[in-house]
């Protein structure tokens, strides 16, 4: 029986810590443990993949979970430390190990990125773009899934739809708070978005009140519900499972889907997390960049055609009740669809029209930088 750890970035870098130096020395993220003939076949524990306690990333915790059972497939994962640490394998070759870090947010993922702590995730499309914006050498493989981003306001509100909640906002006579838990995550960019393209005034100075809505930095998904309950804020938005946890606890209720944000259409099978590997990962290992991904998309079909299974599995893994994880409206893909690029598109403009972006990518066009951002070889 294998020992149950989550290793969170804080143990993970005091665990790593005294191997940074030799690592840098030798270019890469961990030294090889092993020589001869194995070393030639895999590099141990080559992979360090950060994912955030999130349905949206349901395939990397379904993958895990399932293990050996995928292996009909030819691509599965052996544990070595169950929800830690697997061994990657393939047409019955073990390519790699690869390490799981949980990260708080789309931000602590692209940090972790950014200092070398990692080289595989899947986190927020606009938090990879940043990164990549302030020189991360990365690329975005391919999305995890879409949809799944919601407003939630206490229970017992009765604000129902863009329309209600324009109202709402519009009747308040100081800027209403609104939660998010990441500055780069995909709900608070697509829902500013949606205020930008409206003519909403959105601000996070608390001092401006003069704006129609303040944004409020939560830090955490899981300060979103408590937030709400201790009025620190009127509403927040954010990723399934979250709205759907907050209903079913009745500490909330989803007043839109961000779908629903205008330009009605806008926003329809927007991307949200997404799968991205470091260059030198992608350089010296793409036969393990591959496998992984072809098991992703394994774990992905797994989860839509298994709804109910792959809910209390995740409902399991991250500690949420099965009922709330099975009311999800997440669909899980590998594949940059042309509608998906089109919305990674839209991205850009926004991140732009926000002046988020300072590096490479600013006052780009995705057909201009495309090449800097994607790698679609592996999906």
């Amino acid at each position: 029986m294998h020992m149950k750890i989550h290793l969170t970035r804080r143990d993970f870098i005091k665990k790593t810590g005294n191997v940074a130096t030799c690592a840098a020395l030798c270019g890469c993220g961990i030294l090889p443990l092993i020589g001869g003939k194995d070393a030639h076949a895999r590099n141990r524990s080559d992979i360090n993949c950060s994912y955030i306690f999130v349905d949206h990333q349901a395939p990397i915790m379904v993958a895990m979970y399932k293990g050996e059972e995928f292996s009909d497939s030819g691509t599965y994962m052996k544990p070595i430390i169950d929800k830690q640490k697997y061994t990657l394998v393939s047409d019955g070759v073990e390519i790699t190990d690869i390490e799981f870090i949980v990260a708080k947010s789309g931000s602590e993922a692209a940090t972790l990125f950014a200092q070398k702590h990692i080289n595989l995730a899947s986190y927020s499309l606009p938090a990879a773009m940043v990164g990549i914006d302030n020189g991360t050498p990365m690329k975005v493989l391919g999305p995890v899934h879409t949809e799944g981003l919601a407003l939630v306001f206490p229970k017992g509100t009765g604000i129902k739809g863009w329309e209600n909640f324009l109202s709402y906002v519009k009747e308040q006579k100081e800027p209403v708070k609104i939660g998010y838990h990441s500055p780069t995550s995909a709900p608070k960019i697509v829902f500013e978005g949606g205020l930008h393209r409206a003519g909403i005034n959105f601000t996070s100075n608390p001092t401006d009140f003069s704006a129609d809505i303040l944004m409020v930095d939560l830090r955490a998904t899981s300060s979103l519900t408590p937030a709400l309950i201790s009025k620190q804020v009127d509403g927040w938005v954010g990723p399934s499972p979250h709205p759907q946890v907050a209903e079913h606890m009745d500490t909330g209720e989803i007043v839109l889907d961000l779908r629903q944000l205008p330009p009605e259409g806008y926003w329809h099978d927007f991307p949200c997390c997404i799968f991205a590997a470091g260059n030198d990962l992608i350089q010296s290992n793409p036969d393990a960049v591959q496998s992984f991904m072809t098991l992703m998309k394994t774990a992905a079909d797994f989860c839509n055609n298994n709804s109910d299974e792959s809910a209390t599995i995740l409902a399991d893994w991250i500690g949420i009740p099965a009922e709330a994880a099975k009311m999800s409206t997440v669909i899980y893909t590998t594949n940059p669809s042309e509608n998906w690029q089109r919305g990674a598109g839209i991205y850009m403009d926004v991140l732009n029209d926000m002046d988020i972006f300072k590096g490479k990518l600013k006052d780009k066009k995705m057909d201009q930088v495309k090449d800097e951002i994607f790698d679609f070889s592996f999906t």
